[in-house]
């Protein structure tokens, strides 16, 4: 028909599956859907493997589909790989899912024009949810969030003053970026250690494992071991590092159920862009004794706050050691991060970048739902019992 709104929609779609197939659906009952499909370079990029199935396989099966109108596989790279034929294209709509959704996609919609909706993830009936990354085998092995405190896990930042991070091992619900602050550099020493699936051992034990697997001997620039932690011990976990140590001396660690589920509500992630290759976090530092007692000191703040499952205390620790970090690392937050936290600041009581800044996602922690946003799951499960 004529008179049917072009409907814009882009991804990888590798493994295509049951929850490709109902977004498309769902996409198509708003007009005739044209795919925007990722080459197999820019999936490359951005999330560091190589896809199951080649782009030319991908777009033949998306064109078999009767809920798709056309398929071409986009001519740039990155989030916005599309970007140049989108202009071509001059859709009416713009259809993401709540994992795809950027406040970049949504800015360039306004500048154009277009509408722009963000579906639910919803499986049709009764099917399973599905997803890429539940299909692939590496999913058992986790990502990590740091909540609090971190960068003292660096002997350059303990050298001035001892204190505990905070870090939180979560699911891989979704295939988080690359470059993106989520461990996913030391996720991929432990999948080429582990061929996919942490052993069945005490996890303080696999961390120093990883953690030495992922520094050899000479490193320059040591991985932090909040990352090696984050990985391989479940639940949310806190740790000690005494002055110019690169290994806490004491743990802690969260698995009562009702303090992680309070956590997982109140707990959004919204993607921005991966971490330029070019980005350099340790320029112009600021590290002091002062800054780092305020670090220290808001991941305690953050901690009794979860203890306590109190939102005042623990966004106020939560948010404090956010503002001590860029204040060590100025080069951590730049003015369109902080565009974007600024659009979040009525509903949020606190936010971070999940890594070292520069892009990643940004991090929110709120009582109200947040729209458009992705939903972490903490893993509870002890692999070594």
């Amino acid at each position: 028909m004529a008179d049917r709104k072009k409907v814009f929609v882009s991804g990888c779609f590798d493994l295509l599956h049951s929850g490709h197939v109902a977004f498309l659906k769902e996409a198509s009952q708003f007009g005739d859907v044209y795919v925007g499909l990722g080459s197999d370079k820019t999936i490359y990029d951005l999330k560091g493997r190589k896809t199951i199935n080649s782009e030319d396989e991908r777009k033949y099966m998306l064109e078999a589909l009767a809920c798709v109108h056309s398929v071409k596989i986009n001519c740039g790279s990155g989030i916005l790989d599309f970007l140049n034929d989108l202009k071509l294209l001059k859709p009416d709509i713009f259809v993401v899912n709540e994992d795809g959704h950027t406040p970049d996609k949504e800015k360039l919609c306004k500048d154009m024009g277009m509408d722009y909706k963000v579906l639910r993830r919803i499986p049709y009936a009764n099917l399973p949810v599905r997803s890429t990354t539940s299909l692939r085998k590496e999913k058992p092995i986790p990502y990590r969030i740091d909540l609090a405190g971190t960068w003292i896990d660096q002997p350059y930042v303990s050298k001035f003053h001892p204190g505990w991070a905070i870090t939180a091992s979560i699911e891989p619900t979704i295939e988080f970026n690359e470059r993106s602050g989520m461990a996913t550099s030391t996720r991929k020493k432990a999948i080429e250690l582990w061929n996919y699936q942490l052993p069945m051992e005490e996890p303080e034990k696999l961390a120093k494992i990883l953690f030495r697997y992922d520094n050899d001997p000479g490193t320059k620039d040591v991985s932090g071991s909040q990352d090696s932690i984050g990985i391989a011990m479940p639940g949310i976990n806190r740790f000690y590092y005494e002055k110019g140590e690169y290994w806490p001396s004491k743990f802690e660690t969260i698995t009562d159920l009702s303090t992680i589920k309070w956590l997982e509500d109140r707990l959004y992630m919204v993607m921005l862009w991966p971490r330029p290759d070019d980005f350099v976090v340790l320029e112009n530092t600021n590290i002091t004794s002062e800054n780092v007692m305020s670090l220290t000191e808001a991941a305690d703040l953050t901690w009794h706050g979860l203890i306590k499952q109190d939102i005042e205390i623990f966004s106020k620790g939560f948010r404090e050691s956010f503002n001590s970090q860029v204040r060590m690392f100025p080069k951590m937050l730049n003015g369109k991060i902080s565009q974007v936290i600024d659009q979040y600041k009525d509903i949020a009581g606190a936010w971070k970048l999940s890594g070292a800044g520069g892009g990643g996602y940004l991090i929110l922690i709120s009582e109200k739902e947040i729209p458009n946003s992705i939903r972490v799951k903490i893993r509870i499960k002890d692999y070594w019992l």
